[in-house]
């Protein structure tokens, strides 16, 4: 089925109302190449009169799906006012391009975080990552923990075993997670949006779908299969998890049918037993005695909350945007 002609597509429309939403929340959009080696470049929104130095920075990460303007239209309003806000296009999605052949979600966190650290001389900033976007947040923490001020991670399961793809994919009735994630038919989208909005879409017509796979979707499929094979979470039975120095929040819909609440209650109360090595120096210099003990540790650390959003799925900033915003606010900054 073709798509609906550019003039008359509500997607395309919808689309240039989204940029000039961000536009008229002080934005502008720029490409900066962050890797020449490489040939990496991250495209990304940002104050369009540069920084203001007495605020604060904030980025937004997105997920799979549509690139950035479509899921952070909401908190780019509301958080623009107070904040610096940058929001970057992930590698393969928008205008954001590399030609190495690494496809992890820490290769992806290298690049956002070479054009915050490096390009834009960030000093200090809070990341906000939805779902896969999560994945490369929970990165960029480990990575630059001088840097990353706060972490709050939506919706992103990133304790996920190998089991969970399988049940996903059961649970969604396709053969393989990209026939999920990277939808090619209207059956399919209409899967995945079932299992990512509380509301149902079912009165959304095939057309409208078809449209949205077309002009949101389709762009770059090769290099998006790619990434849902590079991630390195999720290869294992056990969760590839270590705690983060930084304060986490955690903010989960409570019907969210891609990573269950109960991901995010384990992230928050998950007990496991870890390495804890204390070196004693004996009265000669030249003894020394290594103790290796084993302590409790959390999955994200001592300092990981949780907040859960009522009658929201996957996408709790786009289905209850006011009350996402608030809980990200006030964790960043307090209750107003």
């Amino acid at each position: 089925m073709p798509s609906i002609p550019y003039l008359f597509s509500p997607i395309a429309l919808w689309e240039v109302y989204l940029r000039r939403c961000f536009v008229a929340s002080g934005l502008s959009a720029r490409a900066v190449m962050v890797d020449t080696e490489a040939r990496t470049t991250v495209h990304f929104w940002s104050p369009a009169k540069g920084p203001d130095p007495k605020k604060p920075s904030l980025v937004l990460v997105h997920g799979f799906g549509p690139i950035a303007i479509w899921q952070w239209r909401k908190q780019v309003e509301f958080f623009a006012p107070r904040f610096n806000v940058y929001v970057p296009d992930l590698l393969f999605f928008g205008g954001s391009s590399t030609a190495s052949s690494e496809r992890s979600e820490t290769f992806q966190a290298k690049a956002i975080g070479r054009l915050l650290v490096d390009e834009l001389k960030l000093e200090r900033f809070t990341v906000v990552g939805t779902s896969y976007g999560g994945f490369v947040s929970y990165r960029m923490a480990e990575m630059w923990p001088e840097k990353v001020e706060r972490v709050v991670i939506a919706s992103s399961g990133v304790n996920m075993r190998r089991r969970d793809n399988e049940e996903l994919v059961k649970k969604a009735g396709v053969g393989k997670i990209d026939e999920l994630m990277l939808p090619t038919t209207p059956a399919h989208l209409r899967s995945l949006l079932d299992l990512v909005i509380f509301r149902q879409l079912s009165l959304v017509p095939n057309f409208m779908l078809n449209d949205a796979i077309h002009k949101l979707l389709s762009d770059k499929r090769e290099e998006k299969m790619e990434l849902l094979k590079g991630l390195t979470l999720g290869r294992d039975d056990n969760p590839r998890v270590s705690p983060l120095k930084q304060e986490v929040l955690l903010v989960w819909g409570e019907h969210d049918q891609l990573f269950p609440l109960a991901m995010a209650t384990e992230l928050k109360q998950y007990d496991f037993l870890c390495f804890n090595k204390i070196s004693i120096h004996a009265a000669s210099p030249l003894i020394s005695l290594l103790l290796i003990g084993l302590v409790q540790c959390r999955l994200l650390g001592e300092k990981a909350k949780l907040e859960v959003m009522k009658m929201a799925s996957h996408v709790p900033q786009i289905e209850d945007p006011q009350g996402f915003n608030d809980v990200v606010s006030n964790f960043i900054c307090g209750p107003r």
